[in-house]
C-alpha cells in the first residue's frame, strides 16, 4: 500500500507543477514540429526547381538540336542557342529570381549529340541550421542531332476519282508538306530537297522525256527499250507528248539509269483517246528533286484530276527520283545523293485514293490495259517496286485518301516501310484534315528517323 501511496503522491506532485512542464515539452514539440515544416517545404522547393529546371534544359537543348537537324544553326552556334533558351526561362515560373547557369555544352559531331549541364542557386524559404541559406541544384541532359541530307519523293494520285473536294485537299496537303520539309532551312546550301511525282494513267515525265523516255511507234517495239545513246527515232519525229509507262524487259523492276535501258511510253496509251474526256498524260509534270518551296507549289497548282491508276508507275518514277543512277540526265542540283545511310536519308511517300487497275506491260490490246483476268495485278508490280525499294534502304510511307478498296488499303501497307515502336508508316485519311495531319505526321516522322537511324 505504501508503494502505491508513493505513486500517487508522484502523480500528484507532478500535476500540481504542470504549467512548466507543459510548457517545456510544448516547446520542445514545437520546435520539432516546426523543423520537420521547415524542413518539407525545402524538400517540397528543392523538388519543383529541379523539376523545372531539368524541364527548361531538356527543351533548350531538344530546340537546339532540332535546329541543328533542320540547318537553322550550325554547330558553332548551339551555345549560344541553348544559352539564349534558358536565359528566357531564368525569369519564368518556379524560377524566377533563380538564374540559371550553363557550365557545360559539348556538341559530338561524332555521336551527333547536344549534351548541357546547367544548375540554378536556390536560396531556401526557411533556412535551416543544418543546411545554410542556400542549395546547388543541377541539370543534365543529352540529345540526338543529326546533319544528314534527305530526299523526300512524293507520289501523288491526280486521277479521275480525285475530282472535286478531293483534287482541292490534295493540293492544300502537298503545299503544306512542301512547307514543312523546306521551311526554316538555308535556301543556297539546303539538307532537305523534295521531288513530286504525279500520276495518273501515266507519268508526266517533262523534262527528262527526251533523254529518257521511249515513244513505242509500232507494236513491234513494245519490248525492252533501248539505252539513250543508241538511235531512237528516223529524222523528223515529233514526240506526242512527254508520257512514260511503266518500263519493260529485264530492267522493269530496278532503278537502273536511262542509259542502261529507257522507260516505255506505251503505244496503247494513245488508244485512251476513245476514253471522253479522259486525259492519256497527267496536265502536271513531274519536278525531280529541288529545294525551292515555290517552283514545287507551282506544279502542285496544276494538279487535274483525269485518268486511271497506273500506281505501280508512279511509284516506279519515285524510285527514279531518288536513284543516283538518274542523275546523268538531271540539272546538278536536282540529282540525287549516292546511296549512303549515315549520311543521306532517302524517304518515298506514296499517296492514292483508290486501286491501282491498269498496266501496259502485259497487255496485249487496249481493253487488256485494265486488269483483265489472268493479267498480273497492277498491285503485284507495285508491291515488287516496293520491296526492291526498301532493299536499296528508302523508308517509304504511305497514305490512303477515303480508300474502299481493300486491296488498295493492302497494297499501301504492304509497300510501307515497318512501323517501329514510335513511327508508323502507313496512313488512312477519311478528308482533308486528316491529309493534311498525315503529311504534317510524315514530315516529323522523317526529321525524327534521320536522328535514330
Amino acid at each position: 500500500m505504501r508503494r502505491f501511496g508513493g505513486l500517487v503522491q508522484a502523480i500528484g506532485g507532478f500535476a500540481g507543477d504542470r504549467s512548466g512542464n507543459f510548457a517545456v515539452l510544448f516547446g520542445i514539440i514545437g520546435s520539432v514540429l516546426a523543423l520537420s515544416v521547415g524542413f518539407a517545404v525545402n524538400l517540397s522547393q528543392l523538388y519543383n526547381v529541379k523539376s523545372s529546371l531539368q524541364g527548361v534544359v531538356d527543351a533548350a537543348v531538344t530546340s537546339t538540336a532540332r535546329d541543328l537537324t533542320t540547318g537553322v544553326i550550325s554547330e558553332t552556334d548551339a551555345s549560344k542557342s541553348v544559352q539564349a533558351f534558358l536565359d528566357a526561362n531564368s525569369m519564368a515560373g518556379i524560377l524566377q529570381d533563380n538564374q540559371i547557369v550553363l557550365d557545360n555544352l559539348v556538341v559530338d559531331r561524332t555521336a551527333k549529340t547536344v549534351q548541357a549541364d546547367a544548375h540554378v542557386n536556390v536560396n531556401y524559404y526557411f533556412p535551416l541550421f543544418s543546411t545554410g541559406g542556400m542549395q546547388r541544384v543541377p541539370a543534365s541532359t543529352t540529345a540526338l542531332y543529326s546533319d544528314k541530307q534527305i530526299e523526300v519523293a512524293m507520289m501523288l494520285d491526280v486521277t479521275g476519282s480525285m475530282a472535286g473536294q478531293k483534287i482541292i485537299d490534295l493540293r492544300a496537303a502537298a503545299a503544306n508538306a512542301v512547307d514543312s520539309f523546306l521551311g526554316g532551312q538555308d535556301p543556297a546550301n539546303p539538307r532537305v530537297r523534295v521531288s513530286i511525282v504525279p500520276y495518273a494513267n501515266s507519268v508526266n515525265a517533262g523534262a527528262l522525256a527526251a533523254s529518257s523516255v521511249y515513244v513505242e511507234t509500232s507494236t513491234s517495239q513494245r519490248k525492252q527499250a533501248p539505252g539513250n545513246g543508241a538511235v531512237q527515232y528516223v529524222s523528223g519525229f515529233v514526240r506526242p507528248d512527254n508520257c512514260a509507262t511503266e518500263r519493260k524487259g529485264t530492267y522493269q523492276y530496278s532503278d537502273a539509269g536511262p542509259d542502261v535501258s529507257m522507260v516505255n511510253r506505251d503505244y496503247l496509251l494513245s488508244s485512251f483517246a476513245w476514253q471522253t474526256g479522259t486525259a492519256a498524260c497527267p496536265a502536271a509534270a513531274l519536278k525531280p528533286l529541288t529545294a525551292d518551296a515555290t517552283a514545287l507549289k507551282n506544279v502542285i497548282k496544276t494538279f487535274v484530276a483525269s485518268g486511271g491508276t497506273a500506281g505501280h508507275v508512279g511509284v516506279q518514277w519515285s524510285w527514279y527520283m531518288l536513284s543516283e543512277n538518274w542523275g546523268s540526265v538531271m540539272k546538278a542540283s536536282e540529282r540525287p545523293a549516292k546511296m549512303d545511310p549515315k549520311n543521306v536519308a532517302k524517304i518515298a511517300i506514296l499517296m492514292t485514293d483508290g486501286e491501282f487497275n491498269l498496266s501496259y506491260f502485259d497487255a496485249s490490246t487496249v481493253g487488256d490495259v485494265y486488269n483483265s483476268a489472268g493479267k498480273e495485278p497492277p498491285r503485284t508490280a507495285a508491291k515488287t517496286l516496293c520491296a526492291a525499294m526498301r532493299n536499296k534502304g528508302i523508308e517509304i510511307f504511305t497514305i490512303g485518301f477515303d480508300l474502299n478498296e481493300t486491296n488498295a488499303k493492302a497494297t499501301l501497307q504492304d509497300c510501307a516501310s515497318p512501323d517501329t515502336a514510335k513511327i508508323k508508316h502507313f496512313y488512312q485519311a477519311a478528308n482533308g484534315t486528316e491529309l493534311n495531319q498525315a503529311f504534317q505526321d510524315i514530315a516529323r516522322n522523317v526529321e525524327m528517323l534521320t536522328v535514330t537511324k
